[in-house]
């Protein structure tokens, strides 16, 4: 996508974090945007600084309300891109993992982005953009990341695969970030390396969204070295995430 001014773009997860930080960086450029997360307060607030930008509330954990703004949304002109960013977040050992919370990461970031998947894509112009948010946790298992990294490993092969059932008519873009801070990444007790903002994040989001690169990730400092752990040796890629544990 050339440029955003003027252009009609869905963000799911708009309350907070990189939702939040990517809405107010496309309202800087002009876009129309219609903003969806739980917070319908939050979510005001947010119109209110973004030139008037609609209010759409739903939670991914509830498919009717998907059902009902994908419904209402059919009636209007089409979109131009549609921005996925919904997930939560509760990291731990897997001797550790609270099931009830498990249970609710993959409602909403696995059942829930694929209902996303399942019924967005039609909504979009042909050629527009369909753009989901997995994550460098999904790349590779890391001490401590259960169950989030493996639900985020979902989304970036659910990506994969749309980039290839969607070929040609919609422009499916992955979004693998390192750490951002936010009220997510705060739960985190050890060091994040190379930790960003959200608004910095934004910045990367959209320079690859102007791109024609399938795959945006950010921080390279951070992100390309977790990548390596991926080409290594299996024997010796393990041995170094030991030492992280």
């Amino acid at each position: 996508m050339a440029g955003f001014a003027g252009r009609r773009v869905w963000i799911i997860g708009a309350s907070a974090g990189m939702g939040e930080a990517v809405a107010r960086a496309l309202s800087a450029e002009g876009a129309r945007l219609i903003l969806s997360a739980r917070d319908e307060a939050a979510l005001r607030r947010l119109a209110a600084d973004c030139g008037g930008a609609e209010v759409l509330p739903l939670d991914l954990a509830r498919p009717e309300t998907l059902a009902d703004a994908v419904a209402y949304l059919r009636a209007g002109p089409p979109l131009d891109a549609l921005i996925c960013t919904a997930a939560v977040y509760d990291p731990a050992p897997v001797a550790e993992i609270d099931p009830q919370q498990a249970a609710l990461m993959v409602q909403i970031n696995i059942l829930g982005t694929l209902e996303v998947a399942r019924t967005c894509p039609p909504l979009l112009r042909d050629g527009g953009q369909f753009v989901l948010f997995g994550s460098v946790a999904g790349w590779t298992g890391l001490p401590g990341g259960q169950p989030y990294s493996a639900t985020k490993a979902a989304v970036n092969n659910l990506a994969e695969t749309l980039a290839a059932e969607l070929h040609p008519r919609v422009d499916v873009r992955l979004v693998c970030p390192g750490f951002v801070r936010s009220r997510l990444t705060e739960k985190n007790t050890f060091r994040m390396p190379a930790i960003i903002s959200a608004e910095e994040a934004a910045t990367h989001v959209l320079r690859g969204l102007r791109g024609r690169r399938f795959l945006i990730h950010f921080p390279k400092r951070f992100t390309l070295a977790v990548a390596l752990l991926r080409i290594l040796p299996r024997g010796l890629a393990l041995r170094l995430t030991r030492r992280m544990g």
